[in-house]
């Protein structure tokens, strides 16, 4: 490819490499031209980021605005059906991960003493506990079960609702809403339907926090005054949703790509002090939160091209994280690999709050899994496994698992 091939129309979302790897059209343009423009489905020019490097610097610069209210936010996925967008969407109140400064700031430093690491840390032998009763109630089904069902949703989903305090009784519905919300072609009366649906149970949670305070992030949040029920609600959206679904589409597809990787698999079973570094590795390679959009509130030049103002920018965290100009050998999943600096938490002011709590999970789960089901293996071949094509967070629908034999 160069740069006088056809300028991209729409998203791949095949992955036509494998399972885990960027479409091969995706790893063609990074390599010809990591900052692209991109005609969307609907005629917008836009730009389309893949290169480490440029992916990093436009996070990292304000100038590209995370506001959604400010301009038309066209979408790069073919979507029959749905109307074109003629309006920029509404600000949700308390959803700071699309707000700029200082509304972003405001928001987000009442947050930050509730994610340090010391707190995280102290966080762990909880998560070690409701980790290790999910690998109890796993031990007793008898196989094949979907590890999806029986462990890598649950698991985040304990740990986000005892953190927040929300009724764990209450995860089904949160996760029918969140899941519906994660479609991405869902027609914009259904994701508003769910939205509504999470905002009308969270409205009512922090209500109830703000008069009762317990021992919990939502309460903590609560008891600041000047934050409107409202924003309390969208914070605590955000963090609910983010707390469960990426974690838990790690822990599947994390379990997917070792067991697909024998080899490594072994190797870390054998050196469990390996897991820290294996799970930034998996970070890395997975990339699971993987386009992200932001918009060009003034003309920004950005890798040798010249971003104008107006424009949707879409940025593709995968793609930069297979980036061979940044990673040795990118597309090989190497535990060995000190795979810090990846981009999957992203960058600059929206660098991923919860960070340390996913660390810890993926290092508890994997440890865990790996320690107490030693002969896991997938059920069914690996061509048949659901790859979650369709949704904005990737990952498997179901990931069928079976075993021999389990240790304590």
């Amino acid at each position: 490819m160069t740069q006088t091939d056809p300028i991209p129309h729409s998203l791949p979302s095949d992955r036509d490499a494998g399972p885990f790897d960027p479409p091969r059209y995706i790893t063609r343009l990074r390599e010809a031209r990591p900052v692209s423009p991109m005609v969307f489905p609907d005629g917008h020019e836009g730009w389309l980021v893949t290169g480490y490097e440029a992916v990093r610097q436009l996070l990292a610069d304000t100038r590209f605005s995370s506001r959604q209210d400010i301009g038309v936010l066209h979408v790069p996925y073919e979507t029959p059906g749905m109307p074109v967008a003629t309006e920029p969407s509404p600000q949700m109140p308390g959803l700071f991960v699309a707000m700029d400064p200082p509304d972003h700031t405001r928001l987000r430093r009442k947050l930050t003493g509730a994610f340090t690491v010391k707190r995280m840390k102290m966080l762990e032998e909880q998560i070690i506990g409701v980790t290790e009763r999910q690998l109890d109630e796993l031990a007793r089904l008898a196989p094949p079960v979907d590890l999806v069902k029986e462990f890598a949703l649950p698991v985040p989903s304990l740990v986000i609702c005892e953190l927040l305090g929300v009724p764990y009784e209450d995860r089904e519905t949160f996760q029918a809403n969140s899941s519906q919300f994660m479609v991405k072609d869902q027609s914009l009366e259904e994701k508003m339907a769910a939205i509504g649906a999470m905002n009308a149970y969270l409205a009512e949670l922090v209500t109830r926090k703000r008069a009762e305070p317990g021992d919990d992030i939502l309460s903590d949040l609560a008891r600041h005054d000047d934050l409107t029920i409202e924003e309390l609600t969208g914070a605590a959206f955000l963090l609910l949703l983010a707390g469960h679904e990426t974690t838990a589409n790690m822990l599947a597809l994390g379990t997917f790509a070792l067991l697909e990787h024998p080899e490594q698999l072994a190797e870390l079973r054998a050196n469990p002090e390996l897991l820290p570094d294996a799970v930034e590795e998996l970070m890395r390679y997975l990339s699971v939160a993987d386009i992200f959009y932001r918009y060009a509130a003034e003309d920004i030049e950005l890798g040798g091209e010249t971003i104008p103002e107006g424009s949707t920018v879409v940025v593709s965290l995968l793609a930069a994280n297979r980036d061979p100009q940044r990673f040795d050998n990118p597309d090989t999943l190497d535990i060995h690999r000190k795979a810090r600096g990846h981009l999957s938490f992203g960058h600059g002011i929206h660098q991923c709050l919860g960070q340390q709590l996913a660390r810890i999970e993926m290092r508890v789960g994997f440890d865990g899994l790996l320690r107490r089901f030693p002969a896991l293996e997938l059920a069914i071949p690996t061509d048949q496994v659901k790859l979650k094509t369709d949704m904005n967070i990737y990952g498997v629908h179901e990931l069928p698992v079976t075993w021999t034999e389990t240790a304590r």
